[in-house]
């Protein structure tokens, strides 16, 4: 029979947590029993409306950190934190993310900086403060990844080369954190549309090159998440595409 909690007695913490796919990780992680760290920047309402959420469904259950991830000697306080507030930490969910076009001829040094930072090197220097916490509950990192960091997008080009540099992060994580971690990585497709410059004819199109003829939703990218948390203790190292097929129907 399927343990219905199998994180119990665990604990997560999720970056970007306070919207869209991180609150939905958040949610489902702390239905299969975690305890969950919210991470957040400017998402500080949204972040704090999230854990009484949870705090009703079980006490005690759900945490908020305020935390800029471009800001590197910020990010141990933020694994610290964690662990002080829960005494432990079984799973990093690197979610948050910098997205935006970047054409050639525009770029600037802050774009870069920015899309770099939130998207490569604040997952590095998180997975570096919580190693020690996370080897000692032999635990899981999960990076949250993106087909394009697979194949590029059109005028995206800083973004897509953070989330590459991102799956070889993972990659590397897998063999450096070994055999105590496992580190993997989810690569979603068109799950949630950008709030901004997508107007319906490109979202048709965009659908049209997916063999599955849709978008996904945030409750896809989360049962991937619980897949490699809960069913995968053999898996270490790998990119699981989440896209309805997209990165093989272009």
């Amino acid at each position: 029979m399927t343990d219905p909690l199998p994180l119990s007695g665990q604990t997560a913490l999720v970056t970007g947590a306070a919207r869209r796919v991180g609150a939905q990780i958040a949610r489902s992680l702390h239905a299969a029993g975690a305890n969950i760290m919210i991470h957040c920047h400017r998402s500080l309402a949204e972040a704090q409306q999230l854990a009484a959420q949870l705090q009703q469904t079980r006490a005690g259950s759900a945490a908020v950190c305020v935390t800029d991830l471009s800001d590197t000697a910020a990010l141990p306080g933020l694994i610290a934190a964690t662990g002080d507030r829960f005494g432990a930490l079984d799973l990093l969910i690197n979610n948050a993310s910098s997205f935006y076009p970047t054409p050639i001829g525009q770029i600037t040094l802050a774009q870069w900086n920015d899309l770099i930072g939130t998207n490569l090197q604040a997952p590095l220097f998180l997975a570096q403060a919580a190693a020690p916490l996370l080897r000692r509950r032999h635990g899981s990192l999960i990076n949250i990844v993106d087909i394009h960091g697979l194949r590029p997008l059109r005028e995206h080009t800083v973004y897509s080369t953070a989330k590459a540099g991102l799956i070889m992060l993972t990659r590397s994580l897998a063999r450096e954190l070994a055999p105590e971690v496992r580190v993997n990585a989810i690569a979603p497709g068109t799950v949630l549309w950008p709030e901004q410059g997508l107007d319906e004819a490109r979202r048709d199109r965009i659908r049209a090159q997916t063999p599955l003829q849709r978008s996904g939703t945030p409750e896809d990218i989360a049962r991937a998440v619980l897949f490699f948390a809960t069913q995968a203790p053999f898996v270490t190292g790998q990119v699981l595409a989440v896209d309805g097929g997209r990165s093989i129907g272009w």
